[in-house]
This record gives structure tokens, sequence and C-alpha cells, in this order.
């Protein structure tokens, strides 16, 4: 993650936690001021309040700006197909897969078709009896 993000993630962080925070004192609030209003009054039809709008804002505000700060601070998606994969590594090689902090990604393994390009070859048993067999009738 690059320190914008990072930083813009507790940013977020800070005001979803001042958001809840202010949601807890303003339901005690409303628990306190209903006990109040029912012990001086016989009835039990208390106010139902609801959450003031400035409580659901921020709310709303702090959760679209962590949302940002996660999504400034991911990696670029890799290609789906394998194809498309290989060739970027045979193309960019490790330069094209350096993370934000400057450093090689984990999951980088090289080119991945080495294996199959490094295998030896079919062999060819008739061919190299046949060779034998000039060698023997040289020697």
């Amino acid at each position: 993650m690059t320190w914008i993000s990072k930083l813009t993630t507790t940013f977020g962080l800070f005001l979803l936690v001042d958001a809840c925070y202010s949601a807890y004192e303003h339901s005690v609030l409303q628990t306190h001021r209903t006990a109040s209003l029912s012990s001086l009054t016989a009835s039990h039809n208390a106010p139902s309040s609801t959450l003031p709008i400035d409580i659901t804002i921020e709310t709303i505000v702090a959760t679209l700006v962590v949302c940002l700060g996660i999504v400034l601070g991911t990696s670029n998606l890799r290609p789906i197909q394998w194809r498309v994969w290989a060739g970027k590594i045979e193309r960019e090689g490790e330069a094209g897969f350096v993370n934000s902090s400057g450093e090689v990604e984990k999951d980088y393994v090289g080119n991945p078709f080495r294996l199959l390009e490094s295998r030896p070859g079919f062999v060819n048993i008739r061919k190299q009896r046949s060779e034998f067999a000039e060698w023997v009738k040289n020697k």
C-alpha cells in the first residue's frame, strides 16, 4: 500500500469510529430520555427517534472513504488467461511485477514455460541403434 492509500484508509476509519461513537451516544441519550419521560407520565408510549441525519451521512461517507483507501492500495489485476500472463512475463521480466514499494512481487516465478523449454527432446531409439551399429563396424 502506498502512503496515500494508508492515509485515506486511516482517515476513513477515524470517521467511522466517530460515527459509531456518535450513534452510541445518541442511543444512550434516547434511552435515558425515554426512561425519564416514562417515569413522569403514566403512559408507556415513548416517542421513537431515528438516528440523526448527520450521523447517517458521516457513516456513509466514512464507509466510502475506507473503500476508496482500500481500492487505492490494491495491486494491478493479473490477466485471467495463462498465455497472456506468460507473455507478459517473457516480454517484461521482473520489471513488470514490481509493486508500489519497489519490490518484486512474491508470486513472481519467472518464465512459466522454462520447464517445457529445457526438457530434452524425444529420443529416437532407431537412429541411436543405427549410429551404434556404424560405430561398431568402424571400430
